[in-house]
């Protein structure tokens, strides 16, 4: 089956960079992906799939039915939609035009793969004849750049009898042609962190009257990077950013009130328990210190991706035999970069891969960069290898059965 499936998505690489394309350059920004939930609905509704919008706000759920109802054995395949707030600075004939928005992070790219694997599977159980065992359900999930998007599809049920779940991420540093797979943990568990400061108000010029809350801050967050690198397991990372900082009214008075905020970031299930009662007590035992009050609100976003082991095989023996094993890399550490793909795999077991979309032999702009760009027959190599896993879960499913 597999030359088929290689022949099936071959014939539709035109339409994938045609499709690619028209999402690249009408990107839309996190809850905001009305058009692009709109033409994705179309291109599904042309292949014969009955099409859900709005589900999770902007998303849109679309399956391909099995030979039996949905069982709790539905095999979901997710991908994300939206675009970022950054101006993009590359030339090209489809560059976004929406401006200040740009997919600078592949997701335009990921959309594609995931229209692109319904198209070849929809096309494959015409020419066999039969359908799967059960049912393939395609999340296209809003606002992931926002942490937001699978809770809400998930809020909608999207997850209601779901047995396994496939995601894909774009990954510049590794070239297209290749996938990058790593078995547990894939990305960082990520929280908003708020710290707000309370000191009292004075002239500048008479320090010893007020309470300053810019000087406390400071220090909160000088002692937050000293504390963490003694006081938390080093072989358990975890990064604490403070992003931002606003407070003062005017260069001669004294600041009453600071807000800090920043994101969170840890790899084991330990560490992130602790994170916010850990941060909680050194702000407010600083403040204390110096007469000052302080409020830490902390916020949950999504935890760490946890890559399937056996999920995780099924995918590198299926890329192994339809690209070459010298197509795969393994992955050897984690990124502490998030994705809220976590939250599905809460529900159930899933695996996310790397998809290579670097150049050979020229510069490739990191994600979330201005310049990013991707090789575009990276979209082949992506269709071809979720189709495929797609398939053979469902071979080893009926065998299993």
């Amino acid at each position: 089956m597999l030359p088929t499936i290689q022949k099936i998505a071959a014939k539709l690489s035109p339409r994938l960079i045609e499709i690619r394309r028209h999402l690249h350059a009408h990107p839309e920004l996190s809850g905001q992906e009305y058009k692009t939930a709109a033409y994705v609905s179309g291109v599904l509704s042309s292949y014969g799939y009955q099409v859900q919008e709005m589900v999770g706000k902007t998303g849109v759920v679309a399956e391909l039915e099995g030979k039996t109802p949905p069982s709790s054995n539905i095999l979901a395949i997710r991908t994300d939609m939206d675009a970022l707030p950054i101006a993009e600075k590359v030339e090209l004939p489809f560059a976004s035009k929406s401006p200040g928005i740009m997919h600078a992070c592949g997701h335009d790219v990921h959309t594609t793969v995931g229209l692109g694997t319904a198209m070849v599977l929809a096309e494959l159980t015409q020419l066999a004849e039969q359908s799967f065992p059960s049912t393939t359900r395609f999340l296209f999930q809003p606002a992931e750049e926002t942490a937001q998007g699978a809770k809400w599809m998930i809020d909608d049920g999207v997850m209601a009898d779901v047995a396994a779940i496939l995601g894909i991420h774009t990954f510049p540093s590794i070239p297209a042609g290749t996938i990058g797979l790593r078995r547990g943990a894939l990305t960082a568990a990520a929280d908003d962190l708020e710290i707000i400061i309370c000191g009292e108000s004075g002239h500048g010029a008479r320090p010893h009257q007020a309470i300053d809350a810019i000087w406390i801050a400071a220090q909160v967050i000088t002692q937050l990077q000293q504390s963490i690198s003694r006081t938390i397991n080093p072989l358990h990372p975890a990064v604490i950013t403070i992003g931002q900082i606003s407070g003062g009214r005017a260069p001669n008075v004294i600041a009453d009130k600071v807000r800090l905020t920043g994101t969170v970031r840890s790899l084991h299930s330990d560490t992130h328990t602790l994170l916010p009662d850990w941060i909680t007590r050194i702000a407010e035992n600083i403040c204390t210190l110096h007469g000052a009050s302080c409020t830490v609100n902390y916020t949950r976003k999504c935890n760490s991706v946890f890559n399937d082991p056996a999920l995780t095989q099924l995918v590198a023996d299926c890329a192994s035999e339809a690209l070459g094993s010298d197509r795969i890399q393994w992955i050897a550490d984690a990124s502490m970069g998030a994705e809220d793909f976590a939250n599905f795999t809460d529900i159930a077991p899933g695996t996310m891969f790397r998809l290579g979309v670097g150049f050979p032999e020229r510069k490739n702009h990191p994600l979330h960069h201005a310049q990013f760009e991707v090789d575009e027959s990276a979209m082949l190599t992506g269709v071809t290898t979720m189709a495929y896993s797609a398939y053979r879960y469902w071979q080893t499913s009926q065998k299993e059965s």
